[in-house]
């Protein structure tokens, strides 16, 4: 039996999120039934981190048991030939030690959010950034961020549905640039919590509208309660980046 560790790349906007669903299709799946195509077997295929719906990967981390053998580089051709017409790429794929494992060895998560401001409709970026139809203050916005920054318990900015032991985490990174007309949010911690990042990024485009202050957002984050969330921002402009690890 062999671990291969895979680096994949998605677009996100034709599954219903990375984890194996009922109801619609997944990253996770298209995966395994293209290694199942393969070696004629079941390999469960476990993820740094789960995406939900409509958000996209650069560079999500995988491995998978093959007890089958097979070369790294095979493998990642073969599953690349059987992915086809997913929008799925593997983009490398490595022997690793059987106790190498892409959630619980991972000792940080990076995410990228896109916003792109302007009041023309997106045409080939339309799912892969938020549109907000006015100018924000990304100063503002990077400056309200850092009050993020740290160990916090963040049950605000935490969905009802996740199912994490603890809304507690510490955030490593939360940065707000600007790139003309398009903003980039970068966030980096070593696990969040469902929906984390793409509350923070709604709130923080409050602050960048004028309709949020910076004490707001501490306000927010110190009430503890999903109610007092400002803003959800969309899945469309959210990127799992990378995962590092030992």
């Amino acid at each position: 039996m062999t671990r291969f560790a895979l680096t994949v790349e998605y677009d996100g906007r034709p599954f219903m999120g990375w984890q194996r669903q009922d109801h619609g299709p997944s990253v996770q799946q298209a995966i395994e039934d293209a290694a199942f195509a393969i070696i004629g077997e079941k390999a469960v295929v476990h993820a740094a981190g789960r995406t939900d719906a409509g958000v996209h990967g650069l560079g999500m981390r995988a491995h998978l048991d093959i007890a089958r053998d097979i070369g790294p580089f095979r493998l990642m051709e073969a599953l690349n030939a059987r992915l086809r017409p997913h929008p799925v790429a593997v983009l490398d794929c490595v022997a690793v030690a059987d106790d190498w494992h892409a959630r619980f060895s991972c000792l940080a998560r990076h995410y990228e959010y896109r916003i792109v401001c302007r009041r023309a409709p997106l045409t080939w970026e339309k799912g892969l950034a938020w549109r907000i139809p006015a100018e924000l203050d990304a100063a503002a916005m990077h400056a309200a961020a850092q009050l993020l920054v740290g160990r916090h318990d963040f049950t605000t900015f935490r969905s009802a549905h996740c199912q994490s032991a603890s809304p507690v985490k510490t955030l490593d990174r939360l940065d707000v640039t600007r790139e003309g007309d398009r903003l980039l949010v970068h966030a980096s911690a070593r696990s969040f919590l469902h929906h984390q990042v793409r509350s923070m990024v709604g709130c923080l485009g409050l602050v960048g509208q004028g309709k949020w202050r910076a004490a707001d957002l501490r306000d927010a984050l110190e009430a503890r309660d999903r109610a007092r969330l400002g803003l959800n921002a969309p899945p469309d402009g959210l990127f799992f980046v990378r995962a590092d690890y030992p």
